[in-house]
């Protein structure tokens, strides 16, 4: 039994925000019918480094869904969402706002036929507002959020994360909506509901304080590189053979740790650091003594004498070192599977892990249409197979 057996999932999005959020309730039991347009189904499938003609990211975006091939233009691709709404429980589209009502399978149409239905709606800038009808992909929900703004080094160009941040929270803060639709729906015998969700307010919504330092002291954080402003000691430190280390000093039993294997009681005594507020006012020193330490150091050394103290540390992984990590196959984090040309690959675990109705990968990512006649007929729709 998994935790989300017997719901069952219209996913109409593309690329990555809407597929993410189907792929995670995928993961854990959700009947996933994916729709795709005919002749080139989700650009995904073509995105990235292919493998015999299709995205090795395709084989984790859409593991355990099926796929349907139906053009939402027109009237034949429109009816068969109608025939799935009925008995479907969450629908999934990260369309402009608007397209969905062009196609007459808007919220009003799909509730009139299924009350019951929860619809999640990811768009850039959300179902409401002036900016509502403007494009908008995750990039740009990440520097209207505030993200980029605070990414790369002083008085660099702002640099973007290396993935697609913004449309993964995105649809992270979707499945959360879901998940609470769902509980209110069986716990308060409700209906359905729209979550809307937009990317650049999933953003917002991980930025901590810095809309409370702006309202209180008129504060603008800026880019700091590998630091962590307002809480120290807490950097990238370099090291003897090249490499860097990440250590997180910034609790106060912590720091006295740390400052105790680095050689500096001097620092770990000193009242004025006993706290955050006080060591952020010296931070420049907390980071220089820390680096002259590791810089003596080989990596290696510097995290088994940490780890020794009990001081929160590590080394930069790079994809090579998590495929190669002990913790990563004791976790099931490093799965086996078997790519739609036949060959084995290794994809990312699930996440969260549950105990009593863990998710797990079943089935790998459809071929283009494969359960098409399957639905369709279980649907009452004539395939055009």
């Amino acid at each position: 039994m998994k935790a989300l057996q017997g719901i069952k999932v219209i996913e109409l999005g593309q690329l990555i925000a809407g597929p993410f959020a189907g792929k995670t309730l995928a993961d854990f039991g959700a009947d996933v019918i994916k729709i795709e347009p005919p002749g080139t189904g989700d650009p995904l499938r073509k995105w990235r480094m292919l493998r015999d003609g299709t995205s090795v990211w395709w084989e984790v975006q859409s593991r355990n869904k099926r796929s349907v091939v139906a053009d939402l233009r027109d009237a034949d691709g429109q009816e068969l969402v109608r025939k799935l709404a009925r008995e479907a429980d969450v629908l999934i589209e990260n369309f402009k706002p608007g397209t969905m009502e062009g196609w007459g399978l808007g919220w009003e149409a799909l509730h009139a036929i299924n009350p019951k239905l929860i619809m999640l709606r990811i768009s850039g800038y959300g179902q409401t507002g002036p900016y509502k009808d403007r494009p908008g992909f995750g990039v740009i929900g990440e520097a209207m959020g505030g993200l980029r703004h605070l990414t790369g080094e002083p008085g660099r160009v702002p640099v973007r994360v290396g993935v697609s941040i913004g449309d993964t929270l995105s649809s992270l803060h979707g499945v959360i909506g879901v998940l609470m639709a769902l509980h209110h729906r069986t716990a308060s015998g409700g209906d359905g509901q729209v979550i809307d969700v937009a990317l650049y307010e999933s953003v917002f919504n991980c930025m901590e304080s810095l809309l409370p330092e702006y309202d209180a002291f008129g504060a603008v954080r800026e880019r700091a590189g590998s630091a962590l402003p307002g809480i120290a000691p807490s950097n990238a430190y370099p090291c003897a053979d090249g490499s860097y280390v990440l250590i997180g000093g910034n609790g106060d039993s912590i720091f006295k740790r740390l400052m105790g294997a680095i050689g500096r009681a001097d620092l770990a005594d000193d009242p004025a650091l006993e706290h955050n507020d006080g060591r952020v006012a010296r931070v420049a020193e907390l980071d220089q003594a820390i680096g002259q330490w590791t810089r003596e150091r080989r990596s290696a050394d510097v995290l088994a004498a940490l780890d020794g103290a009990r001081v929160p540390a590590g080394r930069i992984y790079s994809i090579a070192d998590i495929a190669a990590d002990p913790h990563y196959q004791a976790r099931g984090m490093v799965l086996q599977t078997t790519g739609g040309d036949g060959q084995p690959l290794r994809v990312p675990g699930i996440v969260p892990k549950l105990s009593a109705t863990p998710g797990s990968l079943d089935h790998p990512a459809p071929q283009l249409g494969e359960h098409t006649a399957q639905v369709a007929r279980s649907a009452g729709w004539p395939s055009r197979d």
